[in-house]
């Protein structure tokens, strides 16, 4: 029987054919044989630099929005006592804004480790959710390693753009859509990090509310579309003031658990998610 070899990765759109498989008698030399599978080899590598190369044009928007956020992040972590590096830390090491943002108020607190874990797990359980919902649209090529080391950058922003595409998501086109959202991340932190110790108070204090304003920007469309969604805000919004000004001894970290387990139980209540009509 003839030598079977494949290529792992589909041929890229447009091309003339998908049929990667080559077929290659026994009795073919040695050298033949490497030059096939070299031929494949090649076809591959060009592939997942298109791929790669089509991932970072893709994550351009994407990095650019985040680095006027994460520039605002920057300040904030400034002004709440950490350095410049600790503030690139953070984000290097963690990617979510909302999580970011309720840490580095619970450091600036002295909360607890317990309320740090807990908070993180309610704010960014819903990468699990996208993460579940994504694994649907990748390539055949996405082994286990792949999907752990992708896991890392998804956002929500990377999470629609990925989840847009027509065609398998592949590895190469994961890491350059995540490798330049994370640089334009990193970067924002650092350059507002740094302004944040370098201008004057009443800049970095205008500057501040980059963050909080992306924040604002998220809600308030879906709110206007849905009425269960402004209600479940604006419950949100009075336990948080109350948290802030009459009950103050309970601490920001589990201020911000109590407020959205308390509003999301109340919307749950009130507007359940209607299921689909039976046939």
């Amino acid at each position: 029987s003839p030598l079977h070899i494949s290529s792992k990765y589909p041929a890229s759109p447009g091309s003339t054919s998908h049929n990667l498989t080559t077929y290659i008698p026994h009795t073919c030399c040695k050298s033949v044989r490497y030059c096939a599978f070299h031929a494949l080899w090649e076809k591959d590598k060009k592939y997942m630099n298109s791929q790669f190369r089509k991932g970072l044009l893709h994550g351009i928007p994407i990095a650019l929005g985040y680095l006027s956020v994460s520039f605002g992040f920057g300040i904030m972590a400034v002004q709440k006592g950490l350095s410049v590096l600790e503030a690139v830390m953070i984000s290097v090491t963690n990617l979510t804004s909302a999580g970011q943002a309720a840490g580095v108020d619970i450091i600036a607190a002295s909360g607890t480790v317990f309320e740090m874990i807990l908070t993180q797990f309610i704010i960014n359980i819903r990468y699990s959710l996208m993460g579940i919902s994504l694994s649907q649209k990748l390539d055949k090529s996405f082994t286990t390693p792949h999907r752990l080391a992708a896991s890392f950058g998804i956002t929500d922003e990377i999470f629609a753009v990925s989840s847009a595409q027509i065609h398998p998501v592949t590895p190469a086109y994961m890491y350059g859509l995540i490798l330049i959202s994370f640089l334009g991340w990193g970067t924002g932190t650092l350059l507002g990090a740094a302004a944040g110790e370098i201008l004057p108070a009443m800049i970095t204090e205008a500057m501040g509310i980059v963050l909080y304003g992306m924040f604002i920007a998220i809600i308030i469309p879906p709110s206007r579309k849905e009425k269960s969604i402004l209600l479940v805000v604006a419950i949100a919004a009075v336990i948080s003031i109350l948290f802030k000004y009459v009950f103050t001894a309970i601490s920001g970290g589990f201020a911000v658990i109590i407020s959205a387990c308390a509003a999301a139980a109340v919307g749950a209540l009130l507007f359940p998610v209607k299921e689909a009509d039976e046939e």
